[in-house]
């Protein structure tokens, strides 16, 4: 990123009248100057040089006669999926950002670059090359208020050399790994967090937040090195409006802090009097672990930060917002303390669920991760095409229950509101299974007045309830699943998560449960295999307890059960494996037609 190509030069330009330029607006450069006809190359020492020289000179200085255009130089074969796009106007909004570089195709990332001008520069990634080539075509030189966009891309340094010669061209160094100045290739931390942190500010606030043409968010952003998006048109005459903060975890408790430090001004300069308290939205998967068993988590924060700590029922929950109000109460430093410790008990949830799923993702094949919104961020392989509007009275962008607004990098809000997706591996037909729960977990499995249980039928899009209790002292109750693979796959996750949440298990405890399903008498021999050589492997290959007791007597359908016992993803496989022998012995059963035979006509009597 630190080799700089030099357009428009005249025939008339040579070495020492660049070197003079240079010298002139104090700009180094690591090598001599290549002029060719028309153009020239350089290099520079490191991109805050490249990025001066770009912005002081291009479009901007004269030589003999020509206005020199000064660009990063990207050979072809690096031009990747990547752009910096410069000079946007200082006051422009992400949201306005986000809009235009969404109409040329899908974003996966975009990232401020700190820069010592006025004008705000940023990196861009799309998820094809294509994309990013119209983006380039599209925007480079268009006028934004007045500004006119300069965009260049950025060098894949992974692209393999084209031709016998890997060395680059004569008089330049060889692109080996990423150098450490450049944007977005590790230099500076990630904007974009996995977790970001989310507030809700009173509505009056907002306008000192944004400050005039944007000047006070513009510096926050500058000095926290985050990106901030103020949602101002979501929920029009709400009292509340959203903030998402995407930096370093000390990125956002900087920019949280400053952010309360102007409301309290604000508040101060207009006779405010009302006590204005921090709001950090978080997830309600999270909220449980955050609570602790007994609140005492809850209570330790409180007691270490001298603050007054608060969670929003889960009644406030709708199948659009899954997003639960923590309310800190306290001095400015008490709350910032406070957050700090608040979202770090998120962060280490929201690792702890996506390391689960990371590690285990690949051992369900054909199933559609991406499309489930069991987490509160992309699952694996989750793609950014973020195009659905949130409905109306969503705080922030949740489009379905078990779902938020942490969609990986890009715009806040998940495309996710359909409850179903592919059919799982070629077996829509519907499934049913037996869940066991510890019978003191019904109420959190149900919710008040039947809500959970409810949402959760609806999110999964399978049916869903409790069995009577089979006595007084049963210490496990059954959960009836009916659904085709991947509403059971919904459905027993979040019941699984909730149980965790809730803290029927420890915080270093994995949740294993119980499941029963019912196969064909005839079909059980299959699932055992000879000597029990197939329900062997299956255990091996699951890491789950799969058992089918002998002595069962079949029922009136003629079915047996197969008990399972496991962590969910190992009871998961271990339901798929089964369902696929089960799939099996029924192609086996079918007959099969004769080529070109005709059915045999009843004989007359």
């Amino acid at each position: 990123m630190n080799k700089l190509y030099i357009g428009n030069v005249s025939a008339e330009a040579s070495e020492e009248d660049f070197e003079s330029i240079f010298e002139q607006w104090k700009i180094p450069h690591s090598g001599p100057f290549l002029v060719k006809t028309g153009y020239a190359f350089v290099d520079c020492p490191d991109e805050k040089a490249a990025m001066k020289a770009i912005d002081v000179l291009s479009g901007k200085v004269e030589l003999h006669g020509k206005v020199l255009e000064v660009e990063h130089s990207v050979p072809k074969r690096q031009r990747s999926c990547k752009l910096q796009i410069r000079n946007i106007p200082p006051h422009m909004q992400w949201e306005v950002l986000d809009g235009m570089l969404a109409q040329y195709g899908a974003v996966e990332s975009c990232e401020q670059v700190n820069t010592d001008i006025e004008t705000a520069v940023v990196n861009v990634r799309y998820a094809a090359k294509d994309q990013a080539r119209l983006a380039m075509e599209k925007l480079n030189g268009s006028m934004m208020e007045n500004y006119a966009l300069k965009v260049s891309y950025i060098p894949d340094e992974t692209a393999a050399p084209e031709g016998p010669s890997a060395g680059g061209r004569r008089g330049f160094n060889a692109r080996g790994p990423p150098r450490s100045g450049s944007p977005g290739l590790g230099a500076r931390p990630k904007v974009q967090s996995d977790i970001p942190l989310r507030i809700l500010v009173p509505t009056q606030f907002v306008g000192a937040i944004i400050g005039k043409e944007g000047a006070t968010i513009r510096n926050i952003t500058k000095q926290t090195h985050s990106k901030i998006d103020i949602h101002r048109k979501e929920n029009a005459g709400a009292a509340e409006k959203p903030i998402t903060i995407h930096s370093t975890p000390e990125g956002c408790s900087s920019a949280c802090t400053t952010i309360m430090e102007i409301m309290q001004k604000e508040a101060i300069d207009t006779k405010f009097t009302e006590e204005i308290p921090l709001k950090i939205l978080a997830h309600n998967n999270f909220v449980g672990r955050l609570i602790g068993k007994e609140g005492r988590n809850l209570k330790k924060i409180e007691q270490d930060t001298g603050t007054k700590i608060t969670i929003s029922s889960l009644q406030d929950l709708t199948l659009y917002n899954p997003e639960r109000t923590i309310t800190v109460k306290g001095t400015i430093e008490a709350c910032s303390q406070a957050e700090e410790e608040v979202m770090k008990k998120v962060r280490e949830s929201y690792e702890s669920d996506m390391a689960a799923m990371n590690l285990q993702s690949n051992l369900i094949p054909g199933l559609n991760l991406n499309a489930l919104g069991l987490f509160p961020s992309g699952a694996p392989g989750m793609g950014p095409s973020m195009s659905s509007v949130p409905p109306p009275g969503a705080h922030g962008g949740c489009s379905s229950f078990g779902c938020s607004p942490y969609g990986g990098e890009g715009p806040f809000w998940a495309s996710m509101l359909s409850a179903s997706s592919q059919p799982l591996a070629g077996h829509p037909e519907s499934e049913t299974v037996h869940l066991f729960i510890p019978a003191l977990a019904v109420g959190a499995i149900i919710g008040k007045q039947g809500q959970h249980i409810k949402q959760l039928s609806h999110f999964a899009g399978a049916s869903i309830k409790i069995a009577p209790a089979e006595g007084m002292d049963a210490k496990q109750r059954m959960v009836i699943i009916i659904g085709p693979p991947e509403a059971q796959f919904k459905a027993q996750c979040r019941i699984f998560g909730k149980l965790k949440e809730e803290n029927f298990f420890g915080p270093k405890e994995e949740v294993k449960l119980e499941a029963h399903i019912k196969v064909p008498s005839f079909a059980a021999g299959r699932v055992i295999g000879k000597g029990g050589k197939t329900v062997n492997e299956l255990q091996n290959l699951t890491c789950a307890e799969v058992v089918v007791p002998r002595d069962q007597t079949p029922d009136e359908n003629d079915q047996v059960i197969v008990k399972i016992s496991g962590h969910f993803f190992a009871c998961q496989l271990a339901q798929r494996k089964i369902q696929e022998i089960l799939a099996q012995v029924r192609r086996q059963q079918q007959p099969k037609p004769t080529s070109g035979a005709q059915p045999p006509l009843p004989r007359r009597k």
